[in-house]
Formats: C-alpha cells, sequence, structure tokens
C-alpha cells in the first residue's frame, strides 16, 4: 500500500495536489503546516522542503515539493487516473509542462500581489500592489477566458489536473476583490469544478484543517488595503 502525506495549510496552493489526489482515488494523509507558529521554518519541515513552503508531498518516505513536479510525477505514477491528458510525444509533454508552470510561474506571483499586497509594500502603498496585480491579472483571465470560449475545461471535455490549478487561482483571487464579472466563462468553469466530489473532498480536509487551526488561535486576518 502507497503511503502518502501532503503537507499543507488551508487557502494555500496545497488544494491543487489535493484535489488530484483525490481525483485518482488515493488515500492519504494531510498534515498541517502552522505558519503562524513558523512550523514551514521548522528543521524537522524544511528537512522536507528546504524552502520552507507548502505543499510538500511525501509517498513512501520520499519527498516532493513544487506543483508542476508533483503533478506531473502523480500522473506518471497513478496513470490509471488520467491527471492529465495522454501525451503522443514529447513536444506535447513540454507543453502540458509550460500550461501547469503558466499557473505556477506567471499567475501564482500575481495571486499573490492580489491576495496579500501588504507582504510587498507597506500599508499606504498596498493598495497599488493590488491594483497593479489586478490588471495584470486581467489579460491572463482574458487568455483563459478565450480558451474556455468551446470547451469546458483546459484540454477540452475530459478533465485534468490543470483546472485544479486554474480552479485555485480563480477561487484566490475572487476572495480577495477582484472583479471577475467580465470571465464568465471561467467562473462556470470554477462552479463546475465545486459539483466535482473530489474537490468537495478536498475542500472538507481544509474546512477541517482550518477548523483545527481556529481551536488553537491560529488564524490571520489581514489588514485591509487603504
Amino acid at each position: 500500500m502507497t503511503n502518502i502525506q501532503l503537507y499543507m495549510a488551508p487557502g494555500t496552493c496545497a488544494r491543487v495536489p489535493s484535489i488530484a489526489l483525490e481525483e485518482a482515488g488515493q488515500d492519504f494523509e494531510t498534515v498541517v503546516i502552522r505558519f503562524l507558529r513558523g512550523e514551514h521554518k521548522s528543521p524537522g519541515f524544511r528537512k522536507l522542503n528546504p524552502k520552507g513552503k507548502v505543499p510538500a508531498l511525501v509517498i513512501d518516505g520520499e519527498a516532493l515539493t513544487e506543483n508542476v513536479a508533483i503533478i506531473s510525477y502523480l500522473n506518471e505514477r497513478f496513470p490509471g487516473a488520467r491527471l492529465m491528458p495522454a501525451a503522443a510525444d514529447s513536444l506535447a509533454r513540454a507543453r502540458q509542462l509550460a500550461d501547469l508552470s503558466f499557473c505556477a510561474s506567471t499567475l501564482h506571483p500575481i495571486v499573490t500581489r492580489i491576495r496579500m499586497p501588504q507582504f510587498f509594500a507597506s500599508q499606504d502603498a498596498a493598495q497599488a500592489v493590488w491594483e497593479k496585480g489586478c490588471q495584470s491579472m486581467a489579460e491572463f483571465f482574458e487568455l483563459i477566458e478565450q480558451r474556455l470560449a468551446d470547451r469546458p475545461w483546459w484540454y477540452g471535455d475530459d478533465w485534468s489536473a490543470m483546472d485544479a490549478y486554474l480552479y485555485w487561482i480563480f477561487w484566490r483571487v475572487e476572495g480577495a476583490d477582484f472583479d471577475t464579472s467580465s470571465f464568465p466563462r471561467f467562473k462556470g468553469h470554477a462552479r463546475r469544478m465545486e459539483e466535482r466530489p473530489a474537490v468537495q473532498r478536498a475542500w472538507q480536509r481544509e474546512r477541517e484543517a482550518a477548523a483545527q487551526l481556529e481551536r488553537e488561535g491560529l488564524t490571520f486576518t489581514p489588514p485591509p488595503r487603504s
């Protein structure tokens, strides 16, 4: 039996591999990292991920980090789950990596500036950081909106882990006052994601983790931008 632990925190992009594992039908344990206690910088966690971030996936004692790598590995480890479309050749595989990297390297940093602008500027300047982030994100959301014009999912009729990553991005900025009204197809994509049983199970894991942190007094509310 495969032994799997997913080190996570509620609301983070650890939701992406959580959804993938649920879609793959794999039993796994979620291990909550308490950022407000500095557990992400603890020697124990840094043995798994020296970068001090979540997610960290541990399978049979071997740790793996970074969502692009985690999704790629899970796709190969559990081929029957079809987490990514079958790739006909190395170019097709590279294009899938490019798609996942688009989420991780292009969109994700903008998400952080929209969601937590106070981490990048003084309180007085945080509003400007948020506004600039929203402007940048709108351009890429338009690209995604066009992609979804003739298909329910990123790759067509079949769901993939790419959709899990896109869903987390949409959810993250939608909850930070980013105006999504100009992107009805992307919003529909998010609502379809929320209907999937695997996504609902991943959400339940996050709710349980959030409740645990709240009981321990470890919740964080960011200050207003202005």
